[in-house]
Formats: structure tokens, C-alpha cells, sequence
């Protein structure tokens, strides 16, 4: 799949609808940083344009 033009729009509804959680990765001794998670079938929601590729 071809992914174009990220859309801000797209990440800030799919924070609203919980497709996109963010996960405070702090454990004892070392910080992971924090991490936005999603499902794979979910990340064309967040571009304008999205190709399938066939082989």
C-alpha cells in the first residue's frame, strides 16, 4: 500500500475515536519514551490517499 499527504486532521479524529493510544513507556531504572500505537489497518486513515500495490 502507497501512503500520501499525511493528515493532521486524520491523526487528531483517530485520537478522538481511540484508534490511536499513546503509551508512556517509563519503567524503572530507564525511559522508554512515550509512543503513539495503532492497528496496521487503521494507519491509512491518516493520509489523504491511500494506493493499493499489486504485484
Amino acid at each position: 500500500m502507497m501512503l500520501q499527504k499525511f493528515s493532521f486532521e486524520g491523526f487528531l479524529k483517530a485520537l478522538e475515536e481511540g484508534k490511536i493510544l499513546v503509551d508512556f513507556d517509563a519503567r524503572t531504572g530507564h525511559n522508554h519514551g512515550t509512543k503513539f500505537r495503532m492497528r496496521q489497518d487503521a494507519l491509512p486513515t491518516l493520509y489523504e490517499k491511500a494506493t493499493v500495490i499489486i504485484d
